[in-house]
């Protein structure tokens, strides 16, 4: 199967359930149990997953796989990240609604409109989404994905707008270099807006 030209993961693989293949599935849907109705997943090296079964499990659900006949087959997959193309995901055109892929490559505006580089990923490691930008030259730079730290985002647009100082992009953090630039993004989250941004694609994970 060809690779998506722009994935957006839907679930991640757990443990095997029982001994008849079933699977524990994060789902990243906003409702878990959808998780098979955008057509079939596909793992990152090309494999195709399609939904035979699906239920809830406190916060997770069990998946049978068409092809999973049993737990060996099912502990295999144990971390297989699951995706589907941006393509087959609904856009009702509202601006305020967009998915984490759709971000990948907009251009980063600062408070007085300047272009001053662009996002290069979403990362989330446990305590946020960050925007993880290149901004003239500079590769890693992450910063808070907030309504403090980015009061404006414009897909349509092509681009973001960040508030320097919110975002921790200051004067000083720009001479001290790419690592304490780094630091100072992700350890100065808690002085930032604690309204999140969600995690995740809309209606398949969060919306603006």
């Amino acid at each position: 199967m060809p690779q998506s030209k722009n994935p957006v993961q839907m679930a991640v693989i757990g443990a095997a359930h029982g001994i008849r293949g079933e699977l524990r599935v994060r789902s990243f849907t906003a409702d878990p149990l959808a998780l098979g109705d955008y057509g079939p997943l596909h793992a990152r090296d090309g494999r195709v997953f399609e939904v035979r079964e699906i239920r809830p499990a406190k916060d997770v659900v069990v998946v049978r796989f068409d092809g999973v006949g049993d737990r060996n087959a099912a502990e295999a997959l144990t971390g297989t990240e699951l995706f589907v193309d941006r393509s087959a995901l609904p856009d009702d055109g509202d601006e305020d609604d967009f998915y984490h892929a759709d971000l990948v490559g907009l251009s980063v505006r600062d408070d007085s409109g300047a272009v001053i580089g662009r996002v290069a990923a979403v990362q989330n490691f446990g305590g946020g989404d960050l925007l993880d930008l290149t901004l003239t030259g500079r590769k890693g730079v992450l910063i808070p994905f907030t309504k403090s730290a980015v009061p404006e985002v414009s897909v349509s647009g092509g681009f973001i707008r960040v508030d320097p100082v919110a975002a921790g992009l200051t004067e000083e953090d720009e001479e001290q270099g790419d690592g304490a630039g780094r630091e100072k993004a992700v350890s100065g989250r808690s002085g930032f807006d604690t309204k999140r941004r969600p995690r995740g694609p809309k209606k398949t994970g969060g919306d603006r």
